[in-house]
């Protein structure tokens, strides 16, 4: 389960502002709640706030005119939700939607626009997050055209595992389905097979880990490829 409280500066983007940066932002960030299933940001809609996630996980949807859905990018503790506000256009291509109930520091869209022109610090940490997530959606492309959906769903179990710093997961099948974009079934199967192996342990939609290290042996290479990028490119200090 998600911590019920949370300091903003558990957001690592949060947590390396120079001071002069972090005392401007500081007064301006409102603490929220975010519910399981809360859309944060629809597709093609008007982005009013980006949201610095501390305890909770939001997924990254692209949508079929169908209303399939595949989870193209996760953003938690590491980052921002709203990043394409500051990519030339005032509105995102992705549905952002919370896939694990928790707490964020919301900041009004055009601040965070202002900040980012006048602060080179700043810009210059957001363009490195950009370049990890880029790196994470282009990899999550890969991993879903060419492994298998054990493979896939070690990965995402792992990215999740990351953010909230625990063992510990409440996921229903369905949700894990929509989110990799197949049929509940193939979770099902896949699920059992991990668990199977000892992996996890998986019982009305609660997932403990038994075996990270065994986890990550089954994974495939781009959850070490994306871990490896967000470590290099968002480090645990920025030089002021």
């Amino acid at each position: 389960m998600c911590p019920l409280e949370s300091d903003p500066r558990v957001n690592r983007l949060l947590a390396v502002l120079p001071d002069e940066e972090w005392q401007r932002l500081q007064p301006q960030l409102e603490r929220v709640d975010l519910r399981l299933g809360q859309v944060l940001c629809e597709a093609g809609g008007e982005i009013q706030y980006v949201f610095f996630p501390t305890t909770a996980i939001v997924s990254l949807l692209c949508l079929t005119e169908s209303g399939a859905s595949t989870e193209v990018g996760v953003v938690g503790n590491e980052g921002v939700v709203g990043i394409s506000l500051l990519m030339g256009g005032e509105n995102t291509p992705n549905r952002a939607i919370v896939q694990c109930a928790g707490q964020a520091y919301r900041l009004r869209g055009q601040v965070f626009k202002d900040e980012f022109h006048q602060s080179a610090p700043l810009m210059h940490l957001l363009l490195r997050y950009i370049q990890a997530l880029i790196t994470h959606m282009a990899q999550t492309a890969v991993c879903n055209r060419h492994h298998c959906l054990d493979q896939q769903l070690c990965g995402w179990l792992l990215y999740n595992l990351d953010r909230l710093k625990s063992n510990e997961l409440v996921m229903t099948q369905e949700l894990i389905a929509n989110m990799l974009g197949v049929r509940r079934e193939g979770v099902t199967e896949a699920a059992l097979k991990l668990q199977k192996l000892g992996l996890i342990s998986y019982a009305r939609g609660h997932i403990s880990v038994l075996d990270r290290a065994g986890l990550e042996q089954r994974a495939c290479e781009c959850y070490s490829v994306v871990k490896k990028e967000y470590d290099r490119l968002l480090p645990d200090q920025v030089a002021a």
